[in-house]
C-alpha cells in the first residue's frame, strides 16, 4: 500500500484507465500466450500514443509491476537514458512474454548498451533473458552480421535447440531462420539443421501465413526475396 501512496497522479491515472479497458475475453485470449492481462493491445497503444514520451512516468509505471502498465512504460519511455544495469534488471524482472519481447524490440534494440547486453546474455543461465541475447543476435544477422561467426551460431543451434525451454527455443529457431534466408553460404546447413531437428515442426499455423518450421520459413522467404 505504501507504494500506492506515493504514485503520482499520472500513474494512478494511467492504471486507472487500464482497469477500465479490462476485457475478460481478452484475457481469456491472452493468457494462452501466458500474458496475464485482458487489455486490448490496440487500445493500449492508443493511450501511448495519447501520453507521448514520459521517460519518468514509464519508470514509474514500470515499478508497479502490472503488466499493462510495464507494455505503456515501454512505448512512453526514452531507451536511450536507461542505463546498462537498469535494463539487465527490467530484462529480469519481464517475465511476462509480451513485456519481454516489447522490453527487447522496443527499447534494448535503442539502446547504446545493445551490443553490450546482447553478449551478456546470449549465454545467461536464465532462460528468459538468453532469449533476449538471441533475440538481439538475430537482429546483428540481419542488419550487421560483420564480426559475427555464423558457423558457431549454427553449431550452438544443432547442439542446443532440440532442447532448449520453449521461449529460448523460439529465439533460437528465428536466429537459425533468419541465417538461412539472409545468408546463402550457409542455408543449406541451416536447412539441413531445421529439417533434422524439426523443431516447430508441427507448430499450428493459419493458411496463408507462414509456418515457423525453419525450412518450410527459409524457402519461403528466399522464394519471396528471388520474386522480387
Amino acid at each position: 500500500m505504501a507504494q500506492a501512496t506515493m504514485m503520482s497522479a499520472a500513474a494512478s491515472k494511467v492504471l486507472a484507465e487500464l482497469a477500465a479497458l479490462e476485457d475478460p475475453k481478452a484475457r481469456a485470449v491472452n493468457e494462452k500466450h501466458g500474458d496475464d492481462h485482458g487489455v486490448n493491445l490496440g487500445k493500449l497503444r492508443a493511450m501511448a500514443k495519447r501520453l507521448k514520451t514520459q521517460h519518468e512516468l514509464a519508470r514509474e509505471l514500470w515499478a508497479t509491476g502490472d503488466t499493462p502498465a510495464r507494455l505503456v512504460a515501454l512505448l512512453i519511455c526514452r531507451p536511450k537514458d536507461f542505463g546498462r544495469d537498469e535494463l539487465d534488471a527490467m530484462m529480469r524482472e519481464a517475465r511476462i512474454p509480451k513485456v519481454n519481447e516489447w522490453l527487447v524490440n522496443y527499447v534494448v534494440k535503442k539502446s547504446p548498451h545493445a551490443q553490450e547486453l546482447r553478449v551478456a546474455w546470449f549465454t545467461d543461465p536464465d532462460a528468459s533473458v538468453a532469449s533476449a541475447g538471441w533475440a538481439l543476435t538475430s537482429e546483428r544477422v540481419v542488419k550487421k552480421p560483420q564480426g559475427l561467426d555464423l558457423a558457431e551460431l549454427l553449431d550452438i543451434i544443432e547442439a542446443q535447440m532440440k532442447e532448449a525451454p520453449d521461449r529460448l527455443q523460439w529465439a533460437m529457431n528465428f536466429c537459425l531462420a533468419q541465417i538461412g534466408i539472409e545468408h546463402a553460404e550457409h542455408r543449406a546447413r541451416a536447412l539441413d539443421i531445421g529439417e533434422r531437428l524439426e523443431v516447430l515442426k508441427d507448430y499450428p499455423t493459419p493458411p496463408n501465413c507462414t509456418s515457423p518450421f525453419a525450412p518450410s520459413w527459409i524457402n519461403e522467404m528466399v522464394r519471396r526475396n528471388n520474386e522480387k
